[in-house]
Formats: C-alpha cells, structure tokens, sequence
C-alpha cells in the first residue's frame, strides 16, 4: 500500500474545539449581572428612603428604636449624631441617630402600643 491509500482510510480529523472558554463563562456573567441589579439597586433607594428620614427627624416627633421602644424626640445634640429619646413624662435616653428605625404618624403610634 502506498502513502495515499493510507491516508484516505485513515478517519478523518477530529473538529478543533469551539470558541474559547469566554463564551462559556456568558451566561454566568449575566446571571451575576442580574443578581447585583435586583439585589443592590432595592437596597441603595431603601438607604436613600432611610438617610433622608433620619435628616428630616426634629423635635417632637413619635419614633419607634430599632430595640422596639416608642418614644418622643426630646432634644438633637448639635453634632446630629445623637438624639434624646423621651418615654413617659420623667425618663429621656440618648440614642444614636442611627439607632432610630422609623418616624411614626398618629395612626402608626397607636397601633403598635
């Protein structure tokens, strides 16, 4: 036999391999793509919701402590980071501005006590 017979029974070569491992890892990225979106932007406008809240809080205003407590705004320290929380006529306790989870309306105060 010569070469050509050879080759010709030879079986044919195998098909190179297709696109790199980029292509791959597409599908992937746009999973993690969306996760972020629908995980960080609800996050970021809550946060926004959440600073502007606690820069509007003033001076007699119904608010609920991330402890659960309900109290009135007795005083704002001059720095802003800390808030004087009255409860009853006589008991007052400072909190940190961030520890103050919500601004309640007249409705609101009344259902949670």
């Amino acid at each position: 036999m010569d070469l050509p017979s050879l080759l010709a029974q030879a079986e044919p070569a195998a098909a190179p391999p297709g696109p790199g491992g980029l292509i791959d890892l597409v599908p992937y990225v746009g999973i993690a793509v969306l996760f972020l979106v629908v995980m960080w932007l609800p996050q970021r406008n809550e946060q926004k919701r959440r600073d502007a809240m606690l820069k509007a809080l003033k001076k007699n205003d119904r608010v609920l402590t991330s402890g659960g407590m309900i109290g009135t705004v007795a005083n704002l320290s001059a720095d802003g980071k800390e808030v004087t929380v009255k409860f009853g006529e006589n008991t007052r306790i400072p909190f940190l501005r961030s520890s103050i989870q919500s601004v309640l309306t007249v409705g609101e105060a009344s259902e949670k006590t």
